[in-house]
């Protein structure tokens, strides 16, 4: 996927902040930002136009971007549930990790970000796409970071569990 063929969304509601990412996101080379300060613009504006890739605060007022997630991840109105979420935050405690993950997103950018760490976090996403699991509890992408391939316990997924999810994108 070319840079400048990504249509991006950014919903932060600090314009200092997210002038700062549009930026850099601009400066990588996806031409196409559609940005926020109101997050739930952001939900409408991501409802009503294609994105390929989203840029999220954590906390804003009305509603935070774990709430934002949820909805993109379960809504049945969301028009891509299976899009990429890059998560900006200053909470990078491990318990506000857990929550950001186990909501659906994919990747956290910790504050102060730089044109780099977000760069790296960008080609994570669009390079090593991880496949998406639904459960009764969680939608979105796989938790698992490292896979094992000479792991072969109960918990192992097998080639077809792998390709069944990759089918539901």
């Amino acid at each position: 996927m070319k840079a400048a063929n990504v249509n991006a969304l950014i919903v932060e509601d600090n314009l200092h902040m997210l002038r700062i990412i549009g930026a850099i996101v601009k400066g990588i080379g996806i031409k196409n930002v559609r940005a926020t300060q109101d997050p739930v613009l952001g939900l409408e504006i991501f409802k009503t136009n294609p994105i390929d890739l989203v840029f999220l605060d954590r906390e804003m007022p009305v509603m935070n971007g774990i709430e934002f997630t949820k909805l993109i991840r379960t809504d049945t109105t969301s028009p891509n549930q299976f899009v990429p979420i890059i998560m900006i935050t200053a909470y990078t405690e491990k318990s506000s990790i857990v929550e950001a993950r186990d909501a659906g997103v994919t990747e956290i950018c910790g504050k102060p970000i730089t044109a780099s760490t977000l760069h790296r976090k960008i080609v994570s996403v669009v390079n090593r796409n991880r496949s998406f699991v639904r459960t009764s509890q969680f939608f979105g992408p796989c938790r698992r970071r490292k896979t094992d391939d000479f792991y072969q316990g109960p918990e192992r997924r097998d080639e077809a569990h792998t390709q069944a999810h990759n089918s539901m994108r």
